[in-house]
């Protein structure tokens, strides 16, 4: 119960990793507030809580107004917000000449507007309080390329470096700040881009799937699941002397360089 008495919000905490951190804050003893677009998979999702330990909040994060009705409604349901989880992600799959204005706007909208707004909104409640937990949902793909992923990685690669950035300018007041660097996950979102990939190169996805697996350490995939212990670990007191650090969670994929892949 390394979070007992303490109040998170998760951002995209319907689905996927956002719905595996959920499930283990509150089994570490944590409220949680969930929000994303779709309110009836949101419903769903909390009604397997126990009552009053999850909220819904349905709402848009490339929204600022929903933004503020998403911390507050953290706050109505704890008395407080001592975890941020930036965890809501958008992508297009696409190299810069096939990338339409908007694509390209939707994603920075959703992956590095939004987690600025959010903890601009948040942090004055952590202050309040003494101090707080933030997480931001990166990826590898921020810190090395991906081909045919220009907006996602980029947007990812700026989180991190917004992540040290709050860090650095909120440690004095009992802010910390870490992002965690997801490797391959298998979420709706990633399957879905994975399935435009596999259809512009005329494969399936469980084909990609193992080809991405072959030069990864531990020779496959992660599930959503995998993620939430690192989440946990960041949100409670375990990590007390952690800012400001990106923990990659990979399976060791990026410890690979690529000239030296073995066919084994």
């Amino acid at each position: 119960m390394r979070l007992k008495g303490k109040t998170a919000l998760v951002t995209g905490g319907g689905t996927g990793i956002g719905a595996a951190i959920t499930e283990r804050f509150v089994a570490e003893g944590a409220k949680v507030c969930i929000t994303g677009r779709r309110g009836d998979r949101l419903e769903q999702e909390a009604a397997q809580f126990p009552p009053g330990s999850v909220s819904a909040c349905q709402g848009d994060v490339a929204v600022y107004p929903d933004i503020k009705r998403m911390v507050a409604a953290t706050v109505d349901l704890g008395g407080r917000i001592d975890i941020l989880v930036n965890n809501a992600a958008s992508d297009v799959y696409g190299v810069i000449t096939d990338l339409e204005p908007e694509d390209w706007d939707r994603v920075m909208a959703v992956n590095l507007k939004a987690p600025f707004l959010l903890m601009k909104e948040a942090i004055p409640h952590m202050i309040e309080r003494g101090g707080g937990s933030i997480i931001n949902i990166a990826s590898i793909g921020g810190i090395r390329c991906m081909a045919g992923s220009p907006a996602y990685g980029t947007s990812k690669a700026g989180l991190i470096h917004l992540t040290k950035a709050v860090a650095l300018d909120y440690g004095p007041n009992g802010v910390r700040c870490n992002a965690v660097c997801p490797g391959a996950t298998r979420t709706e979102m990633f399957e879905d881009t994975l399935g435009k990939v596999a259809e512009a190169k005329g494969t399936d996805v469980e084909s990609l799937l193992k080809q991405f697996s072959k030069p990864v350490p531990l020779r496959r995939v992660s599930v959503p699941g995998e993620m939430a212990g690192a989440c946990a670990f960041l949100a409670g007191d375990d990590s007390s002397f952690m800012t400001g650090a990106v923990l990659v969670v990979d399976g060791g994929a990026i410890i690979v360089d690529v000239a030296g892949v073995s066919d084994d």
